[in-house]
C-alpha cells in the first residue's frame, strides 16, 4: 500500500479524532492573529545598503533639526495669497492651531509655525525695534565722539596747564635763590615760554609768592608760598579743567546707559518672535506703503538669513511681487519618541494633523481660498485607511465571489459551507503565524486573506469534485461508501496537491532572496499559508465532511453530488478542445504557444519598475462607492491630488538627496572639492530652483558665507583664509571651522561633523524637485560624489530619494533572480520527484513547461497594460510559476493515472481534460475572482495586483488545458510508457470513470 493511500485512511478512519486535534490547533494558532501589527512606512521596505548607512551616520552625526520633531507643510492657495488681509488670515489660522488643545499638545515650544506672514509681521515689529535701535546708535556715535574729544582737548589742556606750572616753580626757585633777580623780569619770561597765557591778576598772586618765598622762614612758609604762586597762580585753570572732568564723567556714564541700552534692544531683536496676537496686531496697523515695504523685504532676492521668505513661496514665483495663488507655512510638532510602529506618525500626530486640516479647510472656505495640509501625520492615516477600506472592500466581494463560484461549481449548500470553514481556519492559521513570528500587516499583505480564500478554495474544489467522481463510480474500500470514496479521492489527488504545495511554497520562498524585507515577509506568510491550506483542505475538511455526509445520509438524505464538468454538456465541450487539438496537431499547437511565448518575452523587457511614495497613496475612490453602505463604504482621499501639487510647486520638506564627505575636511583640497560638488549639484537640472534664481543647496561654504554677512568678526576671519577673494577659503581652514562653531554653533554642527579628535565629515544636502524621476536623482548626485573622491576623501551619495530608488533596483532584481530561483528549484523538484515515483523526469519538464509560457505571456501583458514592476507586481513572475505550476500538476497527474488505468491515450486524455479540467475550471474560476476583485481596491499597487494576478490564473489555466495536452502526447510519443495511440478501437467516453488512487486495472502495450 502506497504512503498516499495511508495516509488517507488515517485521516478517513479516524476522522472525529483528526477533527479535535485541528480545532485545537486552529484555537492554538487563532491566538497569535490578535498579535498582529499594522505599519504603514516605507522605511519598511528598505535594506541594509552603504546609502542607508550612511544616511543613518548623518542623522546621527549632523545637527538634522530638532530632535524627535516632525513638520507638516500647510498650503494655502487663494486669489492672492500675498494680500495683507491673506496674511492676517494666516495668522489666525496658525493662532487657530495653537489654541485647540489636540493641535496644541503636539507642537514644539519655540516658534511652532512659521510663514511669510510671519516674516513680514516680525520684520515690521522688528523694523520699530531697529529703528528704535538705530537712534540709540546714533546718539552713543555721536557722544562718543563728543567724549574722546573733549578727552583728547582735557589732556592736552591739562598738560599745558601742568607745564606752566612746573615753570612757576623753577621761576620761584630761581627768585629764592637770587635775592636780586626781578620777580617781573622771571614772570614774563614763565608767560613767554608757557603754553597757558598769564596775565596782569596773575602776576600779582605770583609777585606775592616771590615775596613769601624771600621772607619765609621755615618749610611750611615755603610750601605757601611755592603753592600760591604755582595753582594759586593757576586756580581758574584748574576750577575749569575740574568742570570739563566731572562733565567728561558725566558724558561717559551716559555712554555706558547707552550701550547697555543698545545691547538689550540687539538682545531684542534675536528673541522669540512676538506672539501670534502681536504679529495680527502689527499687520492689522499697517498701512499700504508699511505693508508693502515688509513685504519686499521678505520676498527680496537679495533677502538672506532667517527674515528670507522665499522658501516659503512656490517655485515659479517672480521674486519681489506682491501676488502670488499660494503660499505655504510649516508647523512643527514635538513627537517625544512617541512614533507608531514600523516608524509610521503616531496617533497624537495624526489626530493633530487631520485636526489642522479640519480647522484649516473650514478657515479656507470663509475665505473663498483652498487649504492643503501635507505631513507624515496625514499622509500615513490616508494610506492605513486605504489599507483597512480596500480590505472592507475586497474581502466581503472575494468571499461572495467564491461562494457564487462555489454555487456553481458545488450546488449544494454543505459543501459551499464546508468550504468557507475551511478558508475561515486558514486564515487563522497564517494570521496567527504572523502574530507570533512578529511579522507586521503592511499593505503587501492585503492580497494575503485574497490569495488564500483562492488557492483554498482550489484544494476543496479538486478534493470535493475527486470524491464525488469515486461516489459516483462507486467506492472502492469497504461498505462505507462516504469513507471509501474519500480515502480514494484523497489517495488519488494527494500527491498531486503535495506537488502543488511544494511547486507554489517554493515560488513564495524564493522571495527569501530578495533584500526588501517585506517582500521577504510576504513570501515566508504566503508560504506558511498555503502550506495551512493543504493541512486544513487535506485533513480538517475531508474528516468533517465524511461525518456530516454521514450524519446525514443516516438520516435519508443522499450526498451523491455529480462532478462539476462531467456528464457531457457545454463544459465538457469546452474543456475538450485542448483534447481535439492534441490528437490533430499536438506540434503546431507547441509551435503556437512558442511564438506567443516569444512576443511576450520582447515585452517583458520592456516592462518599467516603480517604488515610490505616490504608489502607496489612493486617489479619490469612485463614485460609486459612495452608495456603499456601513462599514464598506470607503472614506475621502486628497493626498494624491495635493501630493501631485506641492511637488509641482514648492520645494517638499522630505525630499533632499545628501552628498557626504568623510576624511580629512580641512584641506585646502577638501574645500576645493566641496566648491566644485555645490557648483555642480546647483547646475543639476533635479535640483530645485527658488525664486530668486538660486538652486536651493545647502552646505559648509553656504553657511559660511551666510554667517559672515551677519557677523563682522567671523566675517574678517573668513576674508582672512579666502586670499583670493573667491569667496573659497583656501587656508586655515580648521581655525575657520572652530570660529564657526564658536558664532554659530547650530548651523556649523548642520553641516559639519565635529568629534574630540578633530572634523571628520562634512555634507551638502540638496532639495530635489518632486518632478524628479528617482533614477536621474540618483544617477546624477553618483556621478558628483564619485567624481569628488580621492587623495583621503570618500564621498557618498544618500537621502531617502536616493534610498528609494534603490529599493525600485532592488525590485526588479527581485522579479529576476526570484523567477530564476523558481525555475530551477521548481524544475530539479519536479523532474526528481517524477523520476523517483514514475522513473521518467521528462514529465516534469514536460509539467513546467506551460508555466514558462504563461509567464511570458503575463509579462507581456503588463507591457501592454502599461503596469510596472511594484512592491505587489513584482512578485508576479515567482507567484505565476507558484499558482500556474499546480494547474499542470493537476493535469499531468491525473493523466498519468489514466494512463495507467486506461492504456489509451486520447480515452485517458478525455478523461483528464474533463474530469480534473472541470474541476480546474472551477478553482480557475474561483481564484480569477477572487484576486480580481482586487482591482475594487482603494490602493493602486493592489488593483494592479489583482488584475494581473487574475490574468496569470487565466493564462495558467489555459496553458494547462489547451497546451499541456499536446505537450503530454508528445511526452507519452516519445518518453512516455506504452500506450495506444488508436482513435478507431473505442469510442471516447463522455463521463470519465473515476480515478482509483493509481490502482491499476488493466494496461495495453503501446499501439
Amino acid at each position: 500500500m502506497s504512503l498516499s493511500d495511508q495516509f488517507s485512511g488515517i485521516i478517513t478512519n479516524y476522522s472525529r479524532l483528526i477533527i479535535a486535534v485541528m480545532l485545537v490547533v486552529t484555537v492554538a494558532a487563532g491566538a497569535g492573529a490578535g498579535m498582529v501589527e499594522q505599519s504603514s512606512s516605507l522605511d519598511q521596505f528598505q535594506s541594509d545598503t552603504e546609502q542607508a548607512q550612511k544616511l543613518t551616520y548623518i542623522e546621527d552625526n549632523f545637527e538634522t533639526g530638532a530632535e524627535n520633531t516632525s513638520s507638516a507643510q500647510v498650503i494655502l492657495r487663494g486669489q492672492n495669497s500675498l494680500s495683507q488681509e491673506s496674511l492676517v488670515e494666516t495668522l489666525r489660522l496658525q493662532q487657530s492651531f495653537r489654541e485647540n488643545e489636540t493641535v496644541r499638545q503636539t507642537l514644539v515650544g519655540d516658534r511652532p509655525t512659521v510663514g511669510v506672514a510671519n516674516l513680514v509681521a516680525t520684520t515690521a515689529r522688528i523694523g520699530e525695534q531697529q529703528r528704535e535701535l538705530e537712534t540709540l546708535v546714533t546718539e552713543f556715535e555721536q557722544l562718543n565722539e563728543t567724549v574722546q574729544e573733549r578727552q583728547a582737548s582735557l589732556k592736552e589742556d591739562t598738560a599745558a596747564v601742568n607745564e606752566t606750572r612746573q615753570r612757576l616753580r623753577n621761576a620761584l626757585d630761581t627768585l629764592r635763590e637770587d635775592l636780586e633777580a626781578s620777580p617781573r623780569n622771571v614772570f614774563d619770561r614763565v608767560h613767554q615760554q608757557a603754553p597757558v597765557q598769564l596775565d596782569e591778576k596773575q602776576f600779582t598772586t605770583f609777585n606775592d609768592s616771590a615775596q613769601l618765598v624771600r621772607t619765609a622762614e621755615n618749610k611750611s612758609q615755603i610750601e605757601r608760598a611755592y603753592q600760591q604762586g604755582t595753582e594759586g597762580v593757576l586756580d581758574s585753570e584748574y576750577s575749569a579743567l575740574e568742570q570739563r572732568q566731572s562733565k567728561l564723567k558725566a558724558d561717559s556714564k551716559r555712554l555706558k546707559e547707552l550701550g547697555s541700552q543698545i545691547e538689550q534692544r540687539r538682545s531684542d531683536l534675536q528673541k522669540v518672535e512676538p506672539s501670534i496676537q502681536q504679529q495680527i496686531d502689527v499687520l492689522t496697523a499697517m498701512n499700504t506703503a508699511q505693508y508693502e515695504r515688509a513685504l519686499s523685504v521678505v520676498l527680496s532676492a537679495d533677502s538672506t538669513g532667517p527674515m528670507n521668505g522665499l522658501a516659503f513661496m512656490p517655485t515659479d514665483y517672480d521674486a519681489g511681487s506682491t501676488t502670488a495663488n499660494a503660499t505655504m507655512m510649516i508647523v512643527s510638532h514635538q513627537t517625544n519618541g512617541d512614533t507608531g510602529q514600523g516608524g509610521t506618525a503616531s496617533q497624537q500626530l495624526i489626530d493633530a494633523q487631520l485636526t489642522m486640516q479640519s480647522i484649516a479647510e473650514k478657515q479656507a472656505q470663509g475665505a473663498d481660498a483652498e487649504a492643503i495640509v501635507f505631513g507624515t501625520g496625514i499622509l500615513g492615516e490616508e494610506i492605513n485607511n486605504s489599507m483597512g477600506d480596500s480590505l472592507a472592500i475586497v474581502g466581503p466581494l472575494a468571499l461572495l465571489f467564491v461562494v457564487v463560484a462555489l454555487v456553481v461549481a458545488y450546488r449544494d449548500l454543505i459543501d459551499i459551507l464546508l468550504g468557507l470553514f475551511g478558508i475561515v481556519a486558514v486564515l487563522i492559521w497564517t494570521f496567527g503565524f504572523m502574530g507570533w513570528a512578529g511579522i507586521n500587516f503592511n499593505q503587501m499583505f492585503i492580497a494575503v486573506p485574497v490569495l488564500l480564500i483562492g488557492l483554498s478554495i482550489d484544494y476543496a474544489i479538486h478534493i470535493f469534485m475527486r470524491h464525488r467522481e469515486q461516489r459516483e463510480d462507486g467506492g472502492a474500500y469497504g461498505n462505507d461508501d462516504i469513507r471509501g470514496s474519500m480515502r480514494t479521492a484523497l489517495a488519488g489527488v494527494g500527491v498531486a496537491l503535495v506537488l502543488v504545495t511544494a511547486t507554489t511554497a517554493i515560488g513564495f520562498l524564493s522571495n527569501l532572496t530578495s533584500p526588501v524585507p517585506p517582500i521577504q515577509d510576504f513570501g515566508i506568510v504566503s508560504a506558511v499559508g498555503i502550506t495551512a491550506a493543504l493541512i486544513v483542505f487535506g485533513i480538517l475538511i475531508p474528516a468533517v465532511k465524511i461525518e456530516v455526509d454521514g450524519f446525514l445520509e443516516n438520516r435519508g438524505y443522499s450526498r451523491k453530488k455529480r462532478a462539476f464538468g462531467t456528464g457531457g454538456g457545454r463544459f465538457s465541450s469546452i474543456l475538450s478542445a485542448g483534447s481535439t487539438a492534441a490528437r490533430k496537431a499536438p506540434v503546431a499547437i507547441v509551435l503556437l504557444a512558442v511564438l506567443v511565448s516569444a512576443g511576450g518575452a520582447y515585452g517583458a523587457t520592456q516592462v518599467d519598475t516603480s517604488f515610490n511614495q505616490e504608489d502607496f497613496i489612493a486617489e479619490d475612490p469612485p463614485e460609486w462607492t459612495n452608495s456603499l453602505p456601513e462599514p464598506f463604504a470607503p472614506g475621502e482621499y486628497s493626498m494624491k491630488d495635493n501630493l501631485e501639487f506641492v511637488n509641482q510647486n514648492f520645494v517638499r520638506e522630505d525630499s533632499q538627496a545628501q552628498l557626504l564627505f568623510e576624511g580629512d575636511v580641512t584641506e585646502r583640497e577638501a574645500i576645493q572639492r566641496l566648491s566644485d560638488a555645490q557648483r555642480q549639484a546647483a547646475n543639476s537640472s533635479v535640483v530645485v530652483t527658488l525664486s530668486d534664481g538660486r538652486a536651493d543647496v545647502e552646505g559648509p561654504l553656504q553657511t559660511m558665507q551666510r554667517v559672515a554677512r551677519q557677523n563682522e568678526t567671523f566675517n574678517a576671519t573668513f576674508a582672512t583664509a579666502d586670499t583670493d577673494g573667491d569667496m573659497v577659503p583656501d587656508q586655515n581652514i580648521e581655525q575657520l571651522y572652530d570660529e564657526l562653531f564658536a558664532v554659530a554653533p547650530d548651523e556649523a554642527g548642520s553641516v559639519i561633523h565635529k568629534t574630540d579628535d578633530g572634523y571628520q565629515a562634512v555634507r551638502i544636502v540638496v532639495s530635489t524637485s518632486g518632478t524628479a524621476q528617482m533614477s536621474d536623482v540618483r544617477t546624477e548626485t553618483k556621478q558628483i560624489a564619485t567624481g569628488l573622491a580621492g587623495d583621503g576623501i570618500e564621498t557618498t551619495a544618500t537621502g531617502q530619494v536616493i534610498l528609494f530608488d534603490i529599493v525600485q533596483d532592488q525590485l526588479f532584481d527581485t522579479v529576476v533572480e526570484s523567477l530564476l530561483i523558481t525555475l530551477v528549484a521548481v524544475f530539479g523538484f519536479l523532474m526528481v520527484t517524477y523520476r523517483l515515483i514514475d522513473g521518467s523526469a521528462m514529465l516534469g519538464a514536460v509539467t513546467l513547461l506551460p508555466v514558462l509560457f504563461s509567464v511570458t505571456w503575463i509579462l507581456g501583458t503588463m507591457y501592454l497594460l502599461g503596469i510596472p514592476f511594484n512592491v505587489m507586481t513584482g512578485m508576479i513572475t515567482s507567484l505565476t510559476v507558484g499558482l500556474g505550476v499546480a494547474y499542470s500538476i493537476h493535469m499531468s497527474e491525473r493523466y498519468k493515472i489514466e494512463l495507467a488505468r486506461t492504456g489509451e491515450v486520447w480515452e485517458a486524455m478525455n478523461r483528464t481534460v474533463t474530469g480534473t479540467g472541470g474541476a480546474l475550471l472551477g478553482s480557475a474560476a474561483t481564484t480569477v475572482g477572487g484576486f480580481g476583485v482586487l482591482a475594487f481596491a482603494i490602493l493602486p499597487p493592489l488593483q494592479q495586483f489583482g488584475i494581473i494576478t487574475g490574468l496569470t490564473i487565466i493564462y495558467a489555466f489555459l496553458a494547462s488545458v489547451l497546451v499541456l495536452p499536446s505537450l503530454l502526447v508528445l511526452w507519452t510519443r516519445y518518453f512516455g510508457p506504452n500506450a495506444s495511440f488508436d482513435t478507431t478501437t473505442t469510442e471516447m467516453s463522455t463521463t470519465p470513470t473515476a480515478s482509483d488512487g493509481g490502482q491499476v486495472e488493466k494496461s495495453s502495450d503501446k499501439q
